[in-house]
């Protein structure tokens, strides 16, 4: 639940101005969006929404276990997906139209190896029978 929240929160801080410098220059969504959240991490409008929705998925997959475990394995495997596509797509590339850049790109790194890390942490938890 905890992870899914900051997704939201990260979403909505994106629509933010101040919190989100240059957001005169921010985009739908491409690669000249120049709009940076917290002056780091490149954003458009898209890529607000997507973590939105994410947020919201999380929040929604948080009420079970193995939602919770699903989001966090899935979600942290398309962030790994997301690691590799930005390095393999040029930041000017038509091809970079969420955007990203490479705070971004090592930020998806750090979110999937936690994200996989937490779903294999607390699922083990999970499934650990007290003993006698």
């Amino acid at each position: 639940m905890l992870v899914g929240a900051v997704f939201l929160l990260v979403g909505v801080l994106g629509f933010v101005p101040g919190v989100t410098t240059d957001y005169d220059a921010m985009e739908f969504a491409s690669h000249t969006s120049g709009a940076k959240l917290l002056g780091v991490f490149q954003v458009s409008i898209l890529h607000n929404l997507v973590h939105l929705a994410f947020g919201i998925a999380g929040l929604a997959l948080a009420r079970t276990a193995s939602g919770a475990y699903a989001y966090l394995l899935g979600g942290g495997a398309v962030y790994l997906v997301l690691w590799i596509y930005g390095l393999a797509v040029g930041h000017t590339s038509d091809a970079n139209f969420v955007p990203l850049n490479t705070a971004d790109d090592w930020l998806h790194f750090v979110l999937g190896i936690g994200m996989i890390g937490l779903a294999l942490l607390l699922g083990r938890r999970r499934t650990a029978r007290p003993g006698p």
